[in-house]
């Protein structure tokens, strides 16, 4: 963007920006025009831009564009974001804690609802208060209330050996939804239609409330058996198998040795702190997920300014992750979660490290950054699977939102933490660097996952993988019984 000049530019055309016309009026900063200010009148001083004309290459109409969001009203384009980030804060926590309450397939439904309102109306949205607050609540009911949810009920209706399947193909499809951002925004030039198409795209979810059931493992920990067993006898008969649960049995069993005391009735947030083992495990993968998004955007950020088209870069963003999907798929069943998210982590640390000392935009520099996003993007999907593995049914979906707010804590860092390459420009890589270095040394104390049976009570998430670590067990092999890990019956379900 320039400063529109009287009598030069008009409503209907602009001159050319490299024009001896608009070079007499406008300074240059640098190898470009100023953008945000021109000569007087008298051409012996600048003045600030009163009104703006944009580069419509590529973008026709934006919020940006419409709302002269620049120069010295930049900032109030760089707020949405922020707020938006706090709306996921806020849903990570509090729908979180409620998914664990009233049950996954209620809030992902009802966050599936007010995404598809809310992202259509913001579209619509003429002031920027208004906006603002569209926003915030996007941020609860999208990220946290959807996607987060979604994922643990993914997780929770199969078995161990279907795990890495599921979570790695539900990071795909956000990829895949990465790509069609850029196919649409290059589709559809005006930016109310674009949103209302975006917008549109939460119908997807809402067939979910007639395809989808409730996740018995939660279930069976509130006391439905009976509604837990015809949802696993109706898994298996879709899935054409002989099997038949034996219903009664089963709700025999579960009235008598259900899997939850009274006073986990209240468990929330607050229950992942109460129990040492579980407390340090909570920390460590917070550490995981903080690590995990400030280095991924870090590297982003790295990449320095890309030109072109931008919904051309946006689509090869999206594409280059799949590279870290298909080799995670093919070793995580066999390796563990545990040592390919270490390895991945510590890579992509060391490749930020490296980076910061080769001068960019050399090919060496830019090679070694885009390694380090394809590990981090690999370690990235890893962490969703493994932290819906680590914790307890009773607390799985807080413990995912409470990951999910760190990792939205360390993307909001990591633009300030980016400012301190004013004093030298190595700091900010070394610190991303030495953050993933110090995470995946500090995930080897977490145990492993593999071929487990996922944790039920707060009891079970304490005892679960205690004194397992990578130097404990990485000389032994864990083995569990094939039908019983497919099964959909909790752990100890003999009470002692």
């Amino acid at each position: 963007h320039r400063c529109y000049i009287e009598g030069i530019d008009s409503n209907v055309s602009q001159a050319i920006w490299n024009s001896s016309a608009v070079l007499s009026r406008i300074p240059m900063k640098g190898d470009s025009l100023d953008s945000c200010s021109m000569f007087n009148e008298f051409g012996n001083s600048t003045v600030p831009c009163d009104s703006y004309v944009y580069d419509n290459l590529y973008y026709k109409s934006s919020r940006i564009i419409d709302w002269n969001f620049v120069c010295n009203k930049r900032w109030m384009g760089a707020l949405p974001q922020t707020i938006y980030m706090l709306g996921v804060f806020t849903g990570a926590i509090t729908l979180g804690s409620l998914a664990d309450k009233v049950g996954r397939k209620t809030v992902f439904c009802w966050s599936a609802v007010l995404q598809t309102v809310i992202g259509v109306c913001v579209a619509f949205t003429p002031e920027y208060i208004s906006f603002l607050v569209l926003r915030y609540l996007y941020g609860i009911f999208g990220s946290a209330g959807s996607y987060i949810t979604g994922f643990v009920l993914t997780m929770e209706l199969v078995g161990p050996t279907r795990r890495t399947a599921c979570g790695i193909s539900f990071q795909a499809a956000f990829a895949a939804g990465i790509m069609l951002v850029a196919m649409w925004g290059a589709i559809i030039p005006n930016r109310m239609w674009l949103q209302v198409v975006y917008g549109l795209h939460g119908c997807l979810l809402l067939a979910h409330y007639f395809i989808m059931d409730e996740s018995p493992r939660w279930l069976w920990t509130q006391g439905r058996v009976t509604e837990a067993v015809a949802i696993v006898n109706k898994g298996l008969k879709i899935n054409g198998s002989s099997d038949v649960l034996q219903k009664e049995n089963y709700i025999l069993k579960g009235n008598k040795h259900r899997r939850f005391d009274e006073e986990e009735d209240t468990v929330g947030v607050k229950s992942l702190f109460k129990t040492p083992n579980l407390r340090l495990k909570t920390l460590n993968v917070c550490l995981c997920w903080f690590a995990n998004s400030i280095v991924y955007y870090g590297l982003s950020l790295s990449t320095g300014k890309l030109y072109g088209n931008p919904y051309l870069i946006l689509f090869i963003n999206g594409l280059v992750e799949y590279p870290s999907y298909i080799v995670v798929v093919l070793v995580l069943d066999k390796l563990g979660r545990r040592p390919i998210t270490s390895i991945l982590m510590l890579a992509g640390g060391l490749c930020c490290i490296i980076a910061a000392f080769i001068s960019q935009g050399s090919v060496i520099a830019t090679s070694i950054i885009m390694m380090g996003k394809l590990f981090i993007a690999g370690s990235f999907a890893v962490i969703y699977n493994y932290s819906a593995e680590l914790f307890p049914t009773v607390v799985r979906n807080s413990a995912m939102g409470l990951g999910s707010m760190a990792a939205r804590l360390s993307g909001a860092l990591t633009p300030l933490i980016t400012l301190l390459d004013s004093f030298d420009p190595k700091i900010p890589a070394v610190i991303f660097g030495a953050i993933a270095f110090l995470s995946g040394i500090w995930v080897m104390f977490l145990p492993e996952t593999m071929n487990q049976p996922m944790p039920e009570t707060l009891q079970d998430g304490e005892t679960f993988g205690k004194g397992d670590t990578w130097f404990s067990g990485c000389f032994k092999k864990e083995t569990i019984n094939e039908s019983y890990i497919e099964g959909m019956t909790p752990m100890n379900t003999e009470r002692k």
